[in-house]
């Protein structure tokens, strides 16, 4: 039922699907406390508190998107994307060294795994949703020509690995919490928040290069601007200094357009079995 709703939806012009989120976005946010609350204190601590009203516009859109960026033709879909910045991931294959994308919760990151499935295979890191009703329609939408899905556990890991060693491409989202003994506490936004350690273990163990990018959503459903951006900080040897490198990172990405970011992400929970930050000797 849900997976055919998507490709009704997906057929409508995408200006029409986020004139639909703006109205969701706000639906949701005066429809749940506990949204609103968490919106209103990630945005406040990031001091980003004055595009309170731009990001439940902008939530509800990447809500409403998605029936489009998964279920439409790809030509489709692709046909939406102006990419900037590609040579820089041309040049990092050119070294034969291997890739490591970085990508937050802004703007529309489902849309960059199909950008960059067109040039060359890509791996990315993927968690099974919960609700097993919900696997045919996510996996299904994410399983496109050169795109290949590595689960979060120890054999999606040996995936990227072995992906990175032949100098391929993978993707992680660094801001989402891992699990426990999957991370470190390191501060993002001034708080402490439990951060992937996998990152830099690849890219330790690999030697591949690290870089960034996003996919900011233009005014009036015209599409995407998909942008890669160098990852110039040193990552240092520990977990923590690795952790806390990419979270400062992930920090000046999104103030390029934090109306986009995905504020709502409950960031500073406590995986089970994780020691508070509080409570660490």
């Amino acid at each position: 039922m849900l997976l055919t709703l998507f490709r009704l939806l997906s057929r409508l012009p995408l200006f029409a699907l986020h004139w639909l989120g703006d109205g969701l976005g706000w639906l949701v946010y005066l429809g749940s406390a506990t949204y609103r609350q968490r919106l209103r204190q990630n945005m406040t601590r990031a001091g980003y508190r004055a595009q309170l009203h731009q990001a439940i516009r902008a939530a509800g859109k990447s809500m409403a998107e998605l029936p489009f960026i998964w279920c439409a033709p790809a030509d489709r879909v692709l046909a939406t994307a102006e990419v900037e910045n590609w040579s820089l991931v041309q040049n990092a294959i050119d070294s034969g060294r291997g890739l490591i994308l970085l990508t937050p919760h802004l703007g529309c990151f489902e849309l960059i795994a199909q950008v960059v499935a067109q040039h060359i295979p890509f791996t990315v890191l993927y968690r099974p949703p919960r609700r097993a009703s919900l696997k045919p329609l996510i996996e299904g939408a994410r399983e496109r020509h050169n795109l290949l899905l590595a689960p979060a556990n120890l054999s999606g890991v040996r995936m990227l690995l072995k992906a990175l060693k032949k100098n391929g491409v993978v993707g992680l989202l660094p801001d989402q919490v891992p699990q426990n003994g999957e991370g470190v506490w390191a501060d993002f936004f001034g708080r402490p928040a439990y951060s992937m350690s996998l990152p830099g273990k690849l890219q330790q163990m690999s030697g591949a290069q690290l870089m960034l990018c996003y996919a900011e959503r233009k005014a009036g459903g015209a599409g995407y601007l998909v942008r890669f951006v160098p990852f110039d900080a040193p990552l240092g040897d520990t977990a923590l200094t690795q952790a806390s490198a990419i979270n400062h990172a992930m920090e000046a990405l999104i103030a390029r357009c934090p109306e986009q970011y995905f504020w709502s992400y409950n960031r500073y929970k406590t995986p089970a079995g994780v020691v508070e930050p509080e409570a660490i000797p």
